[in-house]
Order: C-alpha cells, then structure tokens, then sequence
C-alpha cells in the first residue's frame, strides 16, 4: 500500500513550511505508513472557516502591472485549490501554509459589508472602480454558506458604485438578479477565469472549481443579460493549456465574452516547491519538461517579481505566447471592447439615496 497517497480533491500536496516561523510541520512517512496498516485517517483533509476582524476591507493596489486600483476580499485562502494560484503566499501573513492549510483554513470576513459602506459613505472617498477577488474567488464554496459577496453587492447597488468581479465558480449566476440592477447603470463588469477547455486538465490544476462546462455556460448567461465579460486566460502553463489558447479565445468569444486577458505561469515563494511537487505526482512524463519551459519564461527561475516582464514572460516560448493571444484577439474579438465602468454617480447616492439638492 502507498504510504502516501493523493489527497483527494485538493491541489496541493503537502504542507509548505511558514518563511515567518522557526518551527515547522512534518508529517512523517512512518506515521503515514502505520495511519494505513491500522486503518486510520492521517489526514482528516477538512475545510474549516475561521472568522477574522479585520479593520478595513478595500485594499490600494500599488502594483504598476495589475489592472485594478482597489481590491477587497471577503475570504482568505480559497478551497478551489488551484496549484498555480499566486494567492497562496499570502496564507503565510496570516500564520498558515502556502500549502494545503491555503485551501482548509478559510479565513471569513464577515463584516465585510459593513466595512464597504463605511468606505463608501465617506466624504473623502472618489469612486473608483473596486475589485472583487483581487487575491481569492469572492465565490468559492464558503459563499454559499456565508453570502458575503452578495451583501457586498447590495451595498455596491445602493451606493450606485462601480464594482468588478473575478471568479471561476457559476454561483455568481446566484446574484443575476443585482448584477443586471447594477449594469443598468454600466456599474459592473464581470471577469470569468477559463484556464482549459478540458474536463481532465481542469481536474488536476483547479479541483474544486466549476466545470469548464458551467463556466462557459455562465459567460453565455452573463451576457445574455447584458453583464459585461472578459474570460482570464490566466495563467497559461507551457505544454499544459498553452495550446488551447485559440480554441479557447474561439469558445469563449462565441459565448458571448467581449475580451481575453491572459498572463503566464509565475511561481513565486512557496508556489515554486507546491507546484514542483505537485507535478511531479501528477504528471511524472512531463514535469521536467514543465518546469523547464517555465524557467525557460522567466530568466532561468520558476520566479519572478520584475515588473513589466513578470506577467508576459521573455524569451522564446513566452513570445509564442503572448503572439498567440494577439492572434486570438484580431481573430475572434474584432469590434469588440470592454466598456469602462460608470464613476459619475456615486457622489450622488453617498447617503444612499439620490441628493435632492
């Protein structure tokens, strides 16, 4: 019998040691290996949801190469469990692992709402579009118990204030009802990250996300009701989904999305040793080759923090990348533009309602 066998539906692996704490966590081949000769559970693999007060919810964006000003998260950590996701370093400042404690320790902000509307009933405060999942998918599982990013909704309607989302989970489909409220007045736009138009690839990278069906079938819904969407094709991963960008900026362009972004595959932190042993469980043919051809993008490391060049790559591999997605873009987007969100109305609804005078 396998003493280590995979933890089912998880990304991650194993338990990545804190970069901020002497001491660290190891769960021993031996303890593994008498765990299955006497028929118990090493590893219960739970999700718990631990409640957290923080004193702000919007965050400034200073970062020159991230298209977002504002962003707020209503959960930390996330339970999709994405290998790649560059949300898991920051699980570390809150005292857990990068590791599989990013995907079962949820952290839940539950008086986000009420946060938002303080920040939004300021005098001092200029609208400004504010990013929904800036680090972690506002719609993971937990907001179905929760409902946390729908209340923050609300309170985006109320105040007529230009929000964005980013999610890979249809249960934004959930709150159709403000979405289409909100695009009346050109307050929201909606971004669907689509990383594969295969079930298996899906599988492994994101496992406990929607299916590649229900994602697509949600660009199609948003759109059909007049909700703007752009599909991330993000992060491409060389010789996993890099060549399905075409046929991906086709399917979602026929869904009804108006736009593609996309980055390439950066591992920094503790993503580099999450993923390196994640692939090379899951794909043993091709982690090598992977890996290489990530390093190949980013000068020879898995890592990357230079701007301008951090989210493009350079080199060979990232060049017919980054012309791949160009071609996709005068291929199936021709004429088509994400509109820019509405900040005119705010000052009005401070209050809550229109001023009168």
């Amino acid at each position: 019998m396998n003493p280590n066998p995979a933890i089912k539906g998880r990304g991650a692996q194993l338990n990545t040691p804190n970069r901020f704490f002497q001491l660290s966590h190891e769960m021993r081949d031996d303890f593994l290996e008498f765990c299955a000769k006497e028929g118990e559970e090493a590893d219960k693999n739970k999700t718990l949801y631990l409640e957290v007060f923080p004193k702000t919810i919007v965050n400034k964006v200073d970062s020159p190469d991230v298209g977002m000003m504002y962003s707020m998260n209503m959960y930390q950590g996330c339970e999709h469990g994405c290998i790649y996701c560059y949300a898991r370093n920051s699980h570390e400042f809150w005292g857990y692992s990068a590791g599989l404690d990013f995907e079962r320790r949820i952290l839940v902000k539950k008086d986000a709402p009420k946060l938002l509307e303080e920040l939004l009933k300021k005098k001092s405060w200029q609208a400004h579009p504010i990013v929904m999942s800036g680090n972690t998918d506002c719609y993971q599982p937990a907001e179905q118990q929760f409902k946390i990013t729908r209340q923050c909704l609300e309170v985006f309607l109320k105040y007529k204030h230009p929000v964005a989302i980013i999610t890979k989970n249809a249960l934004i489909l959930r709150d159709l009802d403000i979405l289409k409220e909100l695009a009346k007045d050109n307050l929201i736009n909606v971004n669907v990250s689509i990383t594969s138009l295969s079930e298996d690839t899906r599988r492994v990278l994101e496992p406990r996300t929607a299916t590649i069906k229900k994602r697509l079938e949600t660009v199609k819904i948003l759109s059909e009701n007049g909700i703007p969407v752009n599909v991330m094709l993000a992060p491409i991963i060389p010789s996993i989904n890099s060549h399905e960008i075409l046929p991906l900026a086709k399917t979602v362009s026929e869904a009804g999305a108006l736009g593609i972004a996309h980055t390439i595959v950066r591992l920094n932190g503790a993503i580099g040793e999450i993923f390196t042993d994640w692939i090379k469980k899951t794909m043993p043919d091709r982690a090598d080759k992977v890996l290489h051809q990530i390093e190949s993008c980013h000068g020879g490391n898995l890592n990357d923090s230079r701007y301008g060049t951090r989210m493009r790559g350079e080199g060979e591999i990232a060049k017919q990348i980054n012309d791949l997605v160009k071609l996709a873009r005068l291929k199936y987007f021709k004429g088509k533009s994400m509109p820019k969100l509405n900040t005119t109305l705010h000052e009005q609804y401070k209050v809550g309602q229109l001023k009168l005078f």
